[in-house]
């Protein structure tokens, strides 16, 4: 796990660009400790940097910028390619290999099978800057899930590129203009999906995609598609319910086995819930040492998820290490979230992340987590709820749901400013101009993937918040997968969509703040295509999902332990905003400041504040992405 940057001069050069592109690397510090390098070509133009975290081949042969044995190809890379082993055994046997890093059989699979056939063969989470010397061609690359970050911009004539946006805005081009529409995805969904960032003129790079840079035209190239290859297998399983679990064990026990290759301490966090809890139990098995599990708690019962993991490991005997954390602690890294995230974050559960990984860190350099489960084998109540919605709304005529629809949006309008009159604004749900505006969205609704962005939404039912701002295009706004299954549809768009662009952003800059590799044992894509291809009754059974998931958990811990409502990894939010976050949201959200500024509706994004703190109606989800983004303005002046 490292982090790299560089650039490509396509027009006029940047000076001394060995130093620039140590410079761009060095801001990723965090992301690896252990190593730096730089590699230059100036007369092409190209610079790479580097941050190496040493997990695998700790020696000097692990070091990058690496180049190919014939020479050809020059890589930075970040990540991990799990089948490296496998891939190596189909390469040339007359190699002499210089070490045993997975970079170095990377570029040999390069040089081998060429770029896009090599990824194609990659099992791993992973970014690229991949340089050919020959052809002078860059081709930035991605993972299939999004695991691994790549952002780029093209700024006075130079291509840049780099893990984290802090690392190009350390380029002397670097321009940092906002971009209003980003802002606006971001108050609604808490995250900014790609291939927008909160920068005009910066994208991330796609998951499952290569951009290739020819002469300085890009051309973008798909890698793997998620909706193609459910398609492909969707209900394709006809075994029986033992047979699904047997086989579900068998993938997930290969794949927890792959990501516990390191030459370094590995361990993994434990909610006690089914996912981790399965993977502490593979781990346990596959380990000849104990297994080190780590879990955090707060003081507040509805939230603490700690008793339940101290429970399974009780029960598997892991090396349990359980930190309680106080309000003050946490409160203390809220400012730090904006530098560690570089963009605006919305999700609270960074909090935790982040407070987990620096705990883990003191013991391991590699955690392997459950992320990925719940979206693969139905995990959330949203898989049932937003296809039988979308049904009644198909039920309904279209020209009646288009008069509603239109009747909503006209009277929510005259609503909003008699409450104004009648000096009741607010934001609430229950002002009655707002509850028209959602009925509208909902009534408007014109396919699946737009009810499921709708469910993601906040601020709904108000006219948009960020001055100036347009609706920009997301996955949401555009087709629904094509597949038989509903329910299979929404899980698809939560993979392209919400598991890269916030649980992926979420762990990757939560862990690698604190120098630490995270690890996902369920984004295996034969364990993907496994759950794409299981009838819906083996994934979400008498409404409760992750069924077979279950059926295997029951086969190495108790029901006992693990049979309870799912609970999310939240702080207590609503308290803190009541008590010590509220002075400093006081100063974020004031009218005065916010008008000053000039970005946001200030007089209804003040008053939404001010009914939160009175206490009158809690809406914290909006105020937190409305203080994450003022917090996120405010560093970055």
């Amino acid at each position: 796990m490292c982090g790299f940057a560089g650039f490509l001069d396509l027009g006029t050069a940047t000076p001394d660009r060995a130093a620039v592109a140590r410079a761009m690397a060095q801001t990723l510090i965090h992301r690896g400790p252990d190593d730096d390098g730089v590699w230059t070509d100036d007369s092409a133009g190209i610079a790479l940097g580097f941050r190496r975290l040493a997990i695998l081949d700790l020696s000097p042969q692990g070091h990058q910028p690496m180049a190919s044995h014939d020479g050809r190809w020059v890589v930075s890379f970040n990540g991990e390619i799990y089948n490296h082993a496998a891939l190596k055994a189909r390469l040339d046997p007359a190699i002499a290999w210089r070490g045993h890093s997975d970079t170095e059989i990377l570029l040999e699979a390069v040089a081998a099978w060429g770029v896009d056939k090599a990824v194609a063969e990659f099992d791993g989470m992973f970014a690229f800057a991949l340089w050919d010397r020959a052809e002078r061609v860059l081709h930035l690359g991605r993972d299939r899930f999004g695991e691994k970050p790549l952002y780029w911009a093209e700024l006075g004539g130079s291509l840049l590129f780099g893990s984290e946006l802090k690392a190009l805005a350390a380029h002397p081009k670097w321009d940092g203009g906002l971009d209003r529409d980003a802002m606006a995805l971001f108050l609604r969904l808490g995250w900014i999906p790609a291939p927008h960032t909160i920068y005009a003129g910066v994208q991330k790079l796609e998951p499952a995609t290569v951009m290739t840079v020819r002469a300085g035209e890009r051309t973008v190239t798909r890698t793997w598609s998620a909706v193609e290859r459910a398609r492909a297998v969707e209900g394709s399983f006809t075994g029986t319910v033992e047979q699904a679990t047997d086989r579900l064990e068998e993938l997930l026990r290969a794949s927890v086995g792959l990501r516990m290759q390191a030459d370094v301490p590995v361990g993994l966090f434990l909610s006690g819930g089914v996912d981790s809890s399965i993977t502490a139990a593979l781990m346990r098995q596959l380990s000849s040492t104990p297994v080190h599990s780590f879990t955090i708690g707060f003081d507040e019962a509805g939230l603490d998820e700690s008793p339940h993991a101290r429970a399974v490991a009780d029960h598997l005997g892991t090396i349990h290490t359980e930190v309680r954390i106080s309000d003050a602690e946490a409160l203390d890294l809220v400012p730090r979230l904006p530098h560690i995230y570089d963009e605006p974050f919305g999700d609270y559960a960074a909090l935790p992340t982040c407070l987990l990984a620096q705990v883990t860190r003191r013991d391991v350099t590699v955690a392997l987590s459950g992320d990925g489960a719940d979206e693969l084998f139905g995990g959330y109540g949203i898989y049932g709820a937003i296809p039988k919605d979308w049904r009644s709304l198909n039920a309904m005529p279209q020209a009646l749901r288009r008069t509603a629809a239109l009747g909503a949006r006209l009277l929510a309008g005259p609503a909003e400013s008699l409450a104004g009159l009648a000096g009741k604004f607010t934001a609430r749900r229950s002002h009655p101009g707002h509850r028209l505006g959602r009925a509208a969205e909902h009534l408007g609704a014109g396919s699946l993937a737009e009810l499921v962005g709708l469910h993601y939404s906040r601020w709904r039912g108000m006219p948009e918040l960020v001055l100036g701002a347009k609706s920009a295009a997301t996955l949401f706004s555009g087709p629904t997968p094509d597949v038989r299954d509903p329910a299979l549809a929404v899980m698809l768009l939560d993979t392209l969509g919400y598991l890269p662009d916030d649980l992926c952003v979420k762990t990757d800059r939560a862990t690698m703040a604190a120098s630490l590799e995270a690890r996902l044992p369920f984004l295996d894509p034969a364990i993907a295509e496994f759950a794409w291809s299981l009838p819906p009754a083996l994934k979400i059974r008498d409404g409760v999902g992750k069924a077979v998931l279950r059926d295997l958990l029951y086969r190495h811990v108790p029901r006992a332990l693990v049979d309870r409502p799912k609970m999310g990894f939240e702080v207590p939010l609503r308290r803190w905003l009541a008590g010590k976050l509220g002075d400093w949201a006081d100063d974020l959200l004031s009218e005065d400041r916010l008008r000053h500024q000039g970005w946001l509706d200030a007089p209804k994004v003040a008053a939404c504040w001010r009914e939160q703190r009175s206490g009158a109606k809690s809406r914290r989800n909006e105020i937190w992405h409305a203080l994450m983004l003022q917090a996120w303005i405010d560093r970055a002046g």
